[in-house]
């Protein structure tokens, strides 16, 4: 059909500007796509992500199409993440510091120390991750959206996975974190998330256990028992959450998150304050 077609020619085109494209396919919901290409470090990642971004555009202009990174296009179909893939290289010897044949996940402590910090600081992340107020309509329950603090290896309603790799292949080993979506900043989003990462090593955060059950079908009593947290509802939710957080705040910069916060928070108000078309159809008639 005319997007696969179209998808085929932003590979292409990726591969002619030095992003090289690992595996390109059709997603769940009709007209959306996934691409992925191959990892490099984060600032170079950041820089393929920003070139992504206006490639994709221009080619589907070329046939009067139009490429959206909104998270949340359409109500009832599934939102668009950015799910990305982490890992750490030791400088000592270049392998990869996450992997350990040991452990059940073939998880270093390094690793699971890191993934601890990346939980803790889930929620101030959050603003920097999910950047509009759009974010936060695809981050609910169902969807595979990852609304819950926690981790798991198969579990797409966690907020972190370990993706299974081959023994043979440890230079693989990783996480990925589920919440930061299309429209984010990526040179803020990875300098917060390897901030938070790593005061997770140097604290030394116990990691809980992983949640492999599907998320979505616990109850609020469940999910307080397990000690599972959420992810904030909304914009303004996470924008509180980000002004207490002191590690999030040092990753951006004083200037940085002043202007950030700033601005958002005008952005938020903005809409708090907007008179929607839903709320016109649901009370206008009715009261």
């Amino acid at each position: 059909d005319l997007g696969a077609q179209v998808r085929k020619e932003m590979v292409a085109t990726l591969g002619e500007m030095g992003v090289r494209v690992e595996t390109s396919h059709h997603e769940v919901a009709m007209g959306q796509h996934e691409i992925d290409f191959q990892y490099d470090t984060a600032l170079r990642t950041a820089d393929h992500v920003v070139t992504l971004r206006y490639a994709l555009k221009a080619v589907a202009r070329k046939h009067n199409l139009h490429v959206t990174f909104m998270p949340k296009p359409l109500y009832g179909i599934a939102g668009s993440g950015m799910h990305t893939h982490q890992s750490l290289v030791r400088l000592s010897d270049g392998k990869n510091a996450f992997f350990d044949p040991r452990d059940e996940y073939g998880l270093s402590e390094v690793a699971r120390y890191f993934i601890a910090g990346q939980l803790h600081h889930a929620r101030g992340m959050s603003a920097v991750l999910c950047p509009l107020v759009n974010s936060y309509k695809r981050l609910v329950a169902g969807y595979e959206a990852p609304a819950y603090i926690t981790w798991a290896r198969i579990n797409r309603s966690a907020l972190v996975r370990v993706p299974q790799i081959a023994p043979s292949h440890p230079e693989a080993t990783r996480l990925e974190l589920r919440s930061p979506d299309p429209s984010c900043n990526p040179y803020l989003a990875f300098a917060v998330m390897l901030k938070c990462g790593l005061d997770g090593i140097k604290k030394r955060l116990p990691l809980p256990a992983p949640v492999e059950e599907n998320l979505y079908t616990f109850d609020p009593a469940e999910l307080r028992r397990r000690s599972i947290g959420l992810l904030p509802a909304t914009l303004g939710q996470a924008l509180e959450e980000l002004s207490r957080d002191e590690v999030v705040q040092e990753a951006l910069g004083e200037q940085l998150y002043a202007s950030f916060l700033e601005a958002k928070g005008i952005e938020w108000e903005d809409y708090r304050r907007h008179v929607s078309q839903w709320e016109l159809d649901h009370y206008l008639e009715t009261f």
